[in-house]
């Protein structure tokens, strides 16, 4: 057993599922909270701080301080039954199962030269963990990635997201490659920087009703000179 993960899920409403999840490895860990399969707060152990990765657009949920703290002690929990773990489970048989779905896409609202998160959200896979490449432009890249300590799901397979900090320039494709002992080769997803334009359509609406309108008004004043000629 590579990983020691306790979840525990309590329900906001009929709706919704807060859950906690306190995860780590002999060399890694992850504290995070979330609502409905959605990060709402993690840990990040490398800056030694909490995070919230929800889009900007997003009312955050403000957590309580002292967080990151209670998290360190659980990962201090969490390393110690590890190896008991892996002693009582050493004889059970692992079953693979790939991952059922890969999405790859941005954290915010994409701006050409505005620093985003591009988010590889891998889920359904059995047993933990899936390894993540990133490339850009078909070069592989490291610079900016992270990934976080998989958790399970529900029916017992695991979700894993990794992230990967970068700059959008137009014309640049990313990619996402997961590999899992289930795969017979990478399962990929590529994300390729595309400009928005900005909409005609208000501009084509208002030119065409100024158009009418001003129609309108020299065929009034057309009829009006024609009665009054007669008259």
């Amino acid at each position: 057993m590579r990983y020691s993960i306790c979840m525990v899920s309590l329900p906001v409403d009929f709706l919704h599922d807060d859950f906690a999840i306190n995860g780590c490895s002999d060399t890694d860990g992850e504290v995070m909270y979330g609502l409905d399969n959605e990060e709402t707060w993690y840990a990040d152990f490398i800056n030694s701080r909490g995070e919230e990765p929800q889009p900007s657009f997003i009312d955050h949920i403000g957590r309580s301080e002292g967080m990151f703290e209670e998290a360190l002690e659980g990962q201090r929990v969490c390393k110690r039954n590890l190896g008991l773990r892996r002693e009582a489970m050493a004889e059970i048989p692992l079953e693979n199962n790939p991952p059922s779905s890969l999405l790859i896409y941005t954290r915010d609202h994409v701006e050409l030269g505005e620093k985003n998160t591009l988010i590889c959200y891998v889920t359904g896979f059995y047993p933990a963990p899936v390894k993540v490449s990133w490339t850009k432009n078909g070069r592989n890249t490291t610079e900016g990635t992270s990934i976080n300590v998989p958790h399970p799901s529900r029916d017992g397979s695991f979700t894993q997201i990794s992230r990967l900090q970068f700059v959008p320039e137009q014309g640049d494709i990313y990619s996402c490659s997961v590999e899992h002992p289930a795969l017979n080769q990478p399962l990929t997803r590529i994300w390729e920087v595309e400009e928005q334009q900005p909409s005609v359509g208000p501009a084509v609406f208002c030119g065409l009703g100024l158009t009418v309108g001003l129609l309108g008004v020299a065929a009034g004043t057309f009829f009006l000179v024609k009665g009054n000629e007669c008259s």
